[in-house]
């Protein structure tokens, strides 16, 4: 009975500890919100690149569509910084986020009236390109306002995990809509969800949020603010070393939606449907790996680097699966290790940083995070393209493995 007593008091702790954050009624009310939203946000993920390749056929204009998507952050990324840290970080979100909404609402409806071209896809893309340049890193900053810094892993490990979760859901949703009704309804589901997110986002107390002042200055309009962030990160040996590995394996080794697409169809011989569930795999693996990293209470270079090791392993292992459910498997454990090194290199450049920079600096993670998409998506698509979808895997393996362990004896 007492080692029950004692189990269960060791059980209690572990979730309050894993959920702890959530004990901030603002952040209990975005996570909720967001929740709710980031399934339709996958949902439309996977049905546009599914609209991609349906209207192409082609590997290397699915990377496109994601470089058209992701480029803006590599021309104003630094910009987008600098605007987070100095307007209300709050009201920034509720603007991006109706933006996504009505962008989502434009192609569904394109969709299911059957007038969609390719170009109108690139455009819309673009378009939802612009608006992740100050959604991004307001969002990621704005967890400083919520929560105490001592919580910013769990609270940042939280975020991964509700993302992941839509990973989960949301792309299997996709998968038997677009296989039973088509695209367009996938739109139309993610367009209603930001509603969740705006109403959290509506509902919150502002006096209790923990305003910073841009840099320590009253105004926060001063010249070179954006050329001061980057100059800090340059200037800080584990933010620089961060920045660089969390580069190497976006630009090499996050390109799912351009080679999960083509395994299913080319390695495979499937659809829609097994898409869906390879990026829901993929999913659950990450939850897992959030809620493994909300559990722990630190973030260090050393952490970052282990992770990334381990990314390129089991990319490695990917890439010499035989079947369908072993791919299923190593879906998830590539998931649970991409989300636990995620994690860490957002909070080891947050920890790191001082608050009234968080927007510029987390800008430059956003940079090399999302803004390597439109040079890795063509050619990862390029690359499966011309050696099959499998050669991805031995890409992104490589590459992580050869900048763990070239960085290795430098943090020594």
């Amino acid at each position: 009975m007492r080692r029950l007593r004692r189990i269960l008091r060791a059980a209690r702790q572990a979730h309050d500890r894993t959920f702890r954050s959530l004990r901030e009624p603002n952040y209990r009310r975005f996570f909720t919100g967001h929740a709710v939203s980031v399934v339709g946000t996958w949902m439309q993920r996977v049905a546009q690149d599914w609209l991609v390749l349906t209207l192409t056929g082609s590997g290397v204009a699915l990377g496109l569509s994601s470089a058209l998507q992701f480029g803006p952050i590599i021309l104003l990324g630094l910009w987008g910084g600098t605007v987070v840290d100095r307007v209300d970080r709050r009201r920034l979100i509720i603007a991006t986020q109706s933006v996504q909404a009505v962008l989502a609402a434009a192609l569904a409806v394109l969709a299911l009236t059957g007038v969609v071209q390719l170009w109108m896809v690139y455009a819309l893309a673009l378009a939802l390109g612009l608006v992740t340049v100050l959604d991004s890193p307001a969002r990621q900053a704005f967890v400083g306002e919520m929560v105490q810094p001592a919580d910013y892993v769990n609270a940042q490990a939280l975020n991964s995990t509700v993302h992941n979760a839509g990973r989960l859901v949301g792309p299997a949703i996709a998968g038997l809509l677009i296989s039973t009704t088509g695209v367009g309804v996938a739109f139309v589901v993610n367009a209603v969800s930001f509603v969740a997110v705006l109403a959290g986002l509506l509902r919150m107390d502002t006096g209790s949020l923990r305003r910073v002042t841009p840099t320590g200055q009253p105004t926060g309009q001063r010249k070179g603010q954006a050329r001061e962030g980057l100059r800090y990160v340059l200037g800080a040996p584990d933010l620089r070393m961060a920045l660089l590995l969390v580069g190497v394996v976006a630009l090499f080794g996050q390109n799912f939606r351009v080679v999960l697409p083509l395994l299913a169809q080319s390695a495979f011989d499937s659809g829609a449907e097994v898409y869906g569930y390879l990026t829901a795999a993929l999913g659950l693996g990450a939850v897992l790996g959030a809620l493994f990293s909300a559990s722990r209470e630190t973030a260090t270079p050393r952490g970052l680097l282990l992770a990334c090791l381990a990314f390129g392993a089991v990319n490695l292992v990917a890439a010499a699966v035989p079947t369908l459910t072993a791919a299923y498997v190593a879906m998830a454990a590539i998931g649970f290790v991409n989300i636990v090194f995620n994690t860490l290199g957002r909070t080891v450049l947050q920890l790191g940083s001082a608050p009234g920079l968080h927007g510029r600096v987390l800008a430059l993670h956003g940079l090399v995070f999302l803004g390597s998409t439109p040079f890795g998506g063509p050619l990862l698509g390029w690359i499966c393209e011309a050696y099959g979808a499998r050669a991805g895997f031995v890409v992104a393996g490589v590459t992580a493995l050869g900048a763990a362990a070239a960085l290795l004896p430098r943090l020594r």
